[in-house]
Parts: C-alpha cells; structure tokens; sequence
C-alpha cells in the first residue's frame, strides 16, 4: 500500500472555495490561501450563529508505541457519515513542527483518512503557529525591555514566570542564561523557552470567542511579580494591542478537506499531556454551525484530552459532547499488556487480556464520570486476528459498552460506516454530562479530584515548592480556577513506565503556575516538561523535498 503522502499527494482535491459553498460560506468571509486551503471569517457565528449540531468527540486509550490512530478514525468516522447522508463536520488541532520532525512524522490522519494538503497541514500551513510564537515572544522582549528602561512596575527579574517559546523539539533552550554582555545588552538571567504548542498565548487564541475576547485575555496574561510578590501582568505593559495584531488572522479558523472532500477546520494545537489538548473553540463552533454532526478529538489518552475537553474547553465554550469514541487497537493494547513491541503481530491473548483493563477504565470515566454515551472503535490492523477481537468485544460488551470496527485507515469512510451508525444512534440518546468538579472549586481541591476520579490515583503529594505557589495563587485571586494537568501521557500515573490499568499510586505535584489570560492553574506532575526533546532518530532524518518541491519521507 502507497505510504500516507503518497496517497495525498495522489488526491485531486476540490478547490477551497467549492468546498466553503457546499457548507454555505459566504464567499466574503472566506480568505483563501492558494487553492486547497481558506481561513473563515469569525464575523460569521456573530451573525446568528446558532450551536445546532450534534457533537462527538473521539478519545483514545493511553498512547504506545504500537499507534492507535485517534486522528485517522476521526476523519474516517466523518467520511462515513457523509456516506450515510448526514452533514458531518470536522474539528481538529493543526500539527506542531515539534512531533512532525520528532517522533511521530506527519499528523493529519494517515491511509485513506487524511485531511488535505497534508504536507502545507504538516508544516507552515497558514501560518499560525509563528504568530503565535511572534505575539509570545514580543512579550517576552518587552519585558526585559521594561526592566532595561528603568523597570517603573518594579519587576523582581528573579521572578518572572514568561518564558521565550518556539515550535521545535529542543531541549537545549530548555534552561539558558540570557542577557549577557554589557550593559547595553540587558540584564543577565535565568530564562528558557517552552514548545510553541504549551504556551499560553496557543491557549488563550484556542480558548477566544472574539477579537475582544483575545485582547482581554491577552491583557490578563501574568508575566512575573513585583519585589513586593504582586502579579505583573501583559496589560500593565501594554502589551495586549501589539499581542492581538499580531493575532487577528490566526484567530480566525482554517478550513481544509478530507480526501473525500468532507469539509474540516483544522485551528490551534496545544499538546494534551502538558496543555489542555483541544482544538479551538472557533473551530468547534464553526462545525456545529455549519454541520449536523460536529466530530472533534482530543490529544492522548481520555486521562488527558478528553479530561481538559470536558473540564475546560467544555466549561469555557458553552458546549458539551452528546457521545464519545474511545480509539484502541488490539496491538496497542497487547503492548499495554506486557507483550515486547517486536511481537505485537503475534496473537497473544494473555497479553491482551492483561491489558484490556486501560481500555475499560477510559470507557468507565468517559461513561461514569462524565455521564457520557460511548463506543469503542477498534482500529483494525492486518494482524489482528479473530480470536484477538472476539475477546476485546467480550471484555467490552460485558462492561455494558459497544465495539465497532473501524477499517478507514485501508477503506477511507466505508471502513467505518458501522462505526458510524454506532455513533448516530448515540448522540440521539440523552445524557448526564457534568465535570469531573465544578466550577470555582478550589485548585488543590479540583487537581485531587481528576487524580482520583479520573486516574483513580489514592491521592495527591503536593511539594514543598508546590504548596508555596498555591498559597500565592490563592493570595493573588487564582484559587478557584479550573485545572490544567500536565502529566506523562503513557500512563494513568505520573510514571511512564506504568502501563495498564495501575492501582495503588499516588500523584505528585512539583509545581503550579496561573495561566490568567487562559483561564486556568498548570499544575505539573512527576517529570513532565514544557519542551519536548528529539530521539535518536528522529522523523526530520527522513524527511526529504526533490527539484520539482516534492516532499517526502513526512510519514
């Protein structure tokens, strides 16, 4: 079978602009960049823009090396529904540069369940993710600047919490000491950037409502504390208006296709272990007014994105899921089951069994938790036998839940269409949805909440350092808000290597900051960072464009 780009770049996609007129777009609010790609005009859900459709949400057990393809099912699953008559619609966060040229290569679906033009999608695409950076980073001169300037707010430079970002796995800038020079040059500190994708300006544009919205967040953003410990935040700098321009095209949702010309807003892409995960609220919206079935997904594992869709981008969107579709593969949980990567096409169902409780408690939280309606989707892989998939229906059917398989990866929308009807059955249904706390719940109280509901940790130890910041959350009006957990994606506890379904562990914390412009308290646990590191090998090595510009290698 071709490879993922191989398959695209074979596609004959229709132009941009037909795609915009079949959802009803008017032609002034679409901004195309080239032929195949457009940005969507905000102004267009101001104008009566009712959330009409239904919504989806596709999750996923926790990830492994064997792959389970949450983003491929999900354009799948819409294709399918297209071909079942229902006016579905895409709503996905767009690729960061770090994991493209890292460890997974390219991110928008794979097989014959791709959004196009998967190369642009997979690298600049409209630019978004440098605005981004640029608005971060202005900020972060501006800063120092006003420190060089004679320093009037009384910035205390050992307490400034903005950091530089850029969209590249880098662990060199993870720590530097800037400034150096003379005196003309600054003042030397400690600094270090975080990933593009973890900052909180990607935060604050996934989570804006408006062009007013932005600016007032962006405003918000606290950047550091006075000598006498009170916040500093980017309005006192009057950094808002320059942070916004910067901001007003990247604001405004992208919209692609599939290969099967089902319509998609691809926008935003905070990572889900160490930001909230989710595409943007625009985007969303976007699909539940132009679509009757809105289907977006969420990074990782339910324990992450789908955890950060219900209790953050839900809470601050104004929209819920009508029903949810937990991704797994026989491989993936085989893996999760003890059996080495190097024999994961080798039917094992020990292994298997031994590692169905990860999928099981992802469907009990998304079910019991959330008060949700789901499915499982297997994603099918040549190697998966009978036998392997009767015991995954079994394990599933007797904890009172559905399996549907899902071949889209080799069939496009026909390999999903059971999946699909699945899926139209559910979101007719009703449901108990509710957050996993409430809102204004204290943050230590909210974090101890996800870790035992969600993770089903038996509590939570909060450092030394950790406590102190709490205690200066609190003292500065951020005590309440809902929480942002950064946590390894591999597992449901803060240790990678703890695979399955752990019980008996507790959760630390090291570390809590605000994101005010966001909305919400980063809490870090265990030793998760903010930028990512490159493998031995990564995915750039094999990346490669010949004389005509002709991309390759980009999965």
């Amino acid at each position: 079978m071709p490879s993922d780009i191989e398959i695209a770049q074979a596609a004959n996609p229709e132009p941009i602009a037909g795609v915009a007129a079949r959802l009803g777009i008017p032609e002034e609010d679409l901004v195309p960049y080239g032929r195949d790609k457009a940005k969507v005009d905000i102004g267009v859900l101001r104008e009566g823009g009712g959330h009409r459709a239904k919504l989806v949400l596709v999750t996923a057990i926790n990830p492994t090396p064997a792959g389970e393809g949450k983003t491929t099912t999900t354009i799948g699953l819409a294709d399918a529904m297209r071909r079942l008559g229902t006016n579905a619609v895409v709503a996905l966060r767009e690729p960061s540069l770090g994991p493209v040229f890292g460890i997974k290569g390219g991110a928008a679906g794979g097989g014959y369940a791709q959004v196009v033009p998967m190369e642009d999608i997979n690298l600049h695409f409209t630019g978004d993710f440098h605005a981004i950076g640029a608005a971060n980073n202005l900020l972060a001169a501006m800063v120092d600047n006003h420190i060089k300037q004679g320093n009037e707010l009384g910035i205390d430079p050992r307490r400034i919490t903005w950091r530089r970002c850029v969209d590249m796995n880098d662990r060199q800038l993870r720590n530097v000491v800037d400034g150096l020079g003379g005196v003309a040059d600054g003042m030397p500190r400690q600094d270090g950037f975080d990933i593009t994708v973890a900052s909180e300006v990607m935060a604050v544009l996934c989570l804006s409502s408006s062009i007013t919205d932005l600016k007032e967040r962006l405003a918000r953003i606290v950047v550091g504390y006075t000598f006498d410990r009170e916040p500093v935040r980017a309005g006192d700098l009057h950094a808002q208006g320059a942070m916004c321009a910067l901001l007003k095209d990247a604001l405004m949702p992208n919209l692609v296709q599939t290969l099967e010309g089902t319509p998609a807003f691809v926008h935003g892409g905070p990572f889900a272990n160490i930001a909230h995960g989710c595409n943007s609220v625009m985007a969303t919206r976007m699909a539940m007014h132009y679509g009757d079935v809105a289907i977006t997904e969420a990074g990782f594992g339910a324990d992450l994105g789908a955890e950060k869709f219900c209790d953050i981008t839900c809470r601050m969107g104004g929209f819920a899921p009508d029903a949810v579709v937990v991704v797994a593969t026989v491989r993936a949980l085989k893996y999760n089951g003890g059996q080495p990567k190097a024999d994961l096409a080798t039917e094992d169902l020990g292994a298997l069994a031994q590692g169905m409780p990860n999928l099981l408690r992802h469907v009990s939280n998304m079910r019991d938790v959330y008060g949700l309606p789901c499915v499982v989707a297997v994603n099918r892989f040549p190697t998966d036998t009978e036998a392997e998939l009767a015991l995954v229906e079994e394990a599933c059917r007797k904890e009172g839940v559905d399996v549907r398989l899902s071949e889209v990866w080799a069939k496009g929308g026909e390999g999903g269409l059971e999946l699909a009807r699945e899926v139209l059955r559910l979101v007719g249904e009703p449901n108990d949805f509710d957050y996993a706390y409430p809102s204004g719940t204290p943050v230590r109280r909210a974090v101890e909440a996800v870790a035992r509901r969600v993770y089903r940790a038996d509590g939570v130890d909060f450092t030394p350092q950790a406590l102190r910041q709490l205690a200066e959350l609190e003292r500065n009006g951020f005590g309440n808000l809902p929480v942002c957990i950064a946590k390894t994606q591999y597992s449901f506890t803060d240790d990678q290597a703890r695979l399955g379904a752990p019980e008996g562990f507790r959760i630390t914390v090291r570390e809590v900051k605000v994101d005010a412009g966001a909305g919400f308290a980063v809490v870090l646990t265990g030793a998760i960072m903010t930028m990512p590191g490159l493998p031995r090998h990564p995915a750039a090595e094999s990346i490669d464009v010949d004389e005509t510009g002709r991309i390759t290698g980009l999965f």
